[in-house]
């Protein structure tokens, strides 16, 4: 959404857009409007379009979720990952047996999400207090069985702890839960990085 606002120069009237919502505001708005969704969790590997591909809407991981939610702020996390992976490969988890890019999967793997975050967006410190995560930024955990996780910080808190929820899905589909000190972190982020 978009406002106009009116700054008066010397005597006159110039008309300037300006965002009524930050990027963070608006992914946050994008992560929980994915809460109404049904999907069935698969990470299964599928040919997919290139650019702005997407697996079928009522299928999907944690990684899915995320970047449904950035392509609905307009960036597209799998054109953005597939150009920083094409140019920097090495830099990249070499856990998969690749030798180059797949726009189909490369994505929707939290390894490389992590790494592109590192390398694009700005790294955040991992603390123990609620207030250093903002709405928008996002967060990584291994979970038990060594399964990587990413979800996006919410703007809402659980009553009891005081915590922000988190916009994740970990095996029921979409949710928004009190989850992140329940597992190890591996990452912090904000993307973009002057968001």
């Amino acid at each position: 959404m978009r406002v106009r606002s009116v700054l008066l120069l010397i005597g006159f009237t110039l008309s300037l857009p300006v965002d009524a919502q930050s990027l963070s505001e608006r992914l946050v708005e994008a992560g929980l409007e994915r809460l109404s969704h049904s999907v069935t969790y698969d990470g299964s590997y599928r040919d997919i379009d290139y650019p702005s591909g997407d697996v079928p809407d009522h299928v999907g991981v944690c990684t899915d979720l995320v970047v449904r939610a950035y392509r609905d702020v307009g960036i597209d996390l799998q054109r953005r990952v597939h150009e920083d992976m094409a140019a920097h490969f090495d830099a990249y988890p070499q856990q998969w047996g690749l030798d180059s890019p797949d726009p189909n999967i490369d994505h929707r793997r939290v390894p490389n999400l992590r790494v592109f975050f590192e390398r694009r967006g700005r790294t955040l410190d991992r603390s123990d207090d609620p207030s250093d995560y903002r709405p928008g930024d996002i967060v990584t955990w291994m979970l038990p069985g060594n399964r990587p996780h990413i979800g996006i910080i919410s703007d809402r808190r659980a009553d009891d702890t005081g915590h922000p929820l988190v916009i994740h899905n970990i095996g029921g589909g979409p949710e928004l839960s009190d989850m992140l000190f329940r597992y190890r972190m591996t990452g912090h982020y904000r993307y973009p990085a002057n968001d």
